[in-house]
């Protein structure tokens, strides 16, 4: 009984110590530092996929998804894709019913014009269209997309718009909800194949490196390395989740605001300079003897 009470507790310590070294303490204290005296609720996960080592701040946190839940509803597609329910390459007919407000390239369609389904699912997370994220969430169903979300482990990332019983939490969250511990858990899944089927993961990944908008956290990587991502923003909340493919290992990370002061809309809104910053602060941290920064005069193309 003694020998077992020993051996016990051995394996409670080096389980222990184990857990404790997986937190990198030097970048916790700057991201703490960073996000000090941020005027909103700051939420913030990020890891070394070659070292298992972790910084976060309320990474279960809940917030709000805003376009980010794209990438979800992009395991969803893919997941009835997989199972014969739809096909990639099938043509898809466009009606002005369709249209969601804005300046999405599909809005510009005529009714009755005609469009692959995978180009859709490109619009959709390349450009961010909305016209086409809520045509795919209508073809796969919100149900569906939060039943994969379910089965594969996810306790918080939902989508609420147009999904039955998910009423009160799209008053709470707007389209959709998630923690950047688990934003980033999705997006490492898809880069290791490991969402939906090794081949479906392939091709999510390719649209989530040919992103448009790179105006925050890409706009601080050297644009030579292949970084998959996808943004979101609403008034009172702006995130990023980011896979950084970097020469001496890949690291993933999410932030996402909410509550925010500042629900400005320029460049240099609050949530967006921290966002650019943690990027920036990330690829030094991770790459340290890489003198690249933006060239000057990139922030009007921002």
């Amino acid at each position: 009984m003694k020998k077992f009470y020993l051996l016990f507790i051995l394996l409670f310590f080096i389980a222990g110590k184990a857990y404790a070294q997986k937190s990198d303490k030097k970048l916790q204290a700057k991201i703490e530092d960073l996000t000090k005296d941020f005027k909103g609720i700051v939420g913030l996960y990020v890891q070394n996929l070659k070292t298992g080592k972790v910084a976060m701040l309320n990474a279960d946190t809940l917030f709000p998804t805003a376009s980010m839940i794209k990438v979800s509803i992009q395991c969803g597609l893919m997941d009835k894709v997989e199972k014969g329910e739809l096909k990639y390459h099938q043509k898809l007919g466009y009606r002005d019913s369709l249209l969601y407000a804005g300046e999405d390239i599909l809005g510009s369609f005529k009714n009755g014009d005609s469009i692959e389904l995978g180009k859709v699912a490109m619009l959709m997370i390349t450009m961010s269209d909305n016209t086409a994220s809520l045509w795919i969430q209508k073809l796969v169903t919100g149900q569906h997309i939060n039943d994969w979300l379910g089965q594969n482990g996810f306790e918080s990332t939902r989508i609420n718009s147009r999904t039955p019983g998910r009423q009160a939490m799209q008053r709470a969250y707007g389209w959709g909800v998630t923690s950047p511990k688990e934003m980033c858990r999705l997006l490492t899944m898809i880069q290791q194949g490991k969402a939906v089927s090794p081949a479906a993961s392939e091709r999510m990944y390719r649209n989530l490196i040919r992103i448009y908008w790179d105006g925050n956290a890409l706009s601080q990587i050297p644009p030579y390395i292949q970084v998959a991502s996808k943004s979101g923003a609403v008034n009172d909340s702006r995130s990023e989740v980011v896979m950084v493919n970097a020469p001496h290992g890949d690291y993933v990370f999410c932030i996402i605001t909410k509550n925010i002061k500042d629900q400005s809309w320029r460049h240099d809104n609050e949530a967006s300079v921290l966002i650019r910053n943690l990027s920036a602060m990330l690829w030094h941290y991770f790459e340290p003897k890489d003198k690249w920064v933006p060239a000057v005069g990139m922030e009007k193309y921002w």
